[in-house]
């Protein structure tokens, strides 16, 4: 999935979820999405309607957190923080952990820095700005 389409990406977290609910072992990267999605209830009923799930849009103006998005996110983040890349990013979510007391809060204000330094590598169409992403959560941790 180094470059999934939307209906890709959707796809994957609905069958992680599906296989779940119906006690099927998952695979690869399934395995590291199921404890992101189960940490998100708020997302379960919208996995339970894969129809309405793949078609939704979730319009930024109207403040609603695309789920896919935010689980891409953090999936992303696990991934790096699994290989600490770039360089450092384990060290300085170690120090947001300290400081937010739960790993979970801490992914969240990671996640915030990687969003925006990806949202700018997407306007300005450059790649991800890794010193930029490790100066934001070193500024979150404090």
């Amino acid at each position: 999935m180094l470059d999934p389409s939307r209906d890709q990406a959707r796809g994957f977290f609905l069958e992680a979820w599906r296989k779940y609910r119906a006690g099927e072992p998952l695979q690869g990267l399934e395995a590291i999405a199921l404890p992101l999605i189960l940490e998100h209830p708020e997302y379960h009923a919208l996995l339970e309607d894969p129809e309405r799930a793949r078609d939704r849009n979730f319009p930024p103006e109207r403040g609603e957190m695309n789920p896919f998005l935010h689980l891409g996110l953090h999936l992303a983040l696990e991934e790096q923080l699994s290989i600490d890349q770039p360089p450092g990013i384990a060290q300085r979510f170690g120090a947001l952990l300290a400081r937010h007391g739960e790993r979970h809060a801490a992914m969240h204000a990671a996640l915030e820095c990687l969003a925006e330094v990806v949202w700018k590598a997407q306007r300005d169409r450059t790649a991800p700005d890794a010193e930029a992403y490790l100066e934001c959560l070193a500024r979150r941790a404090g």
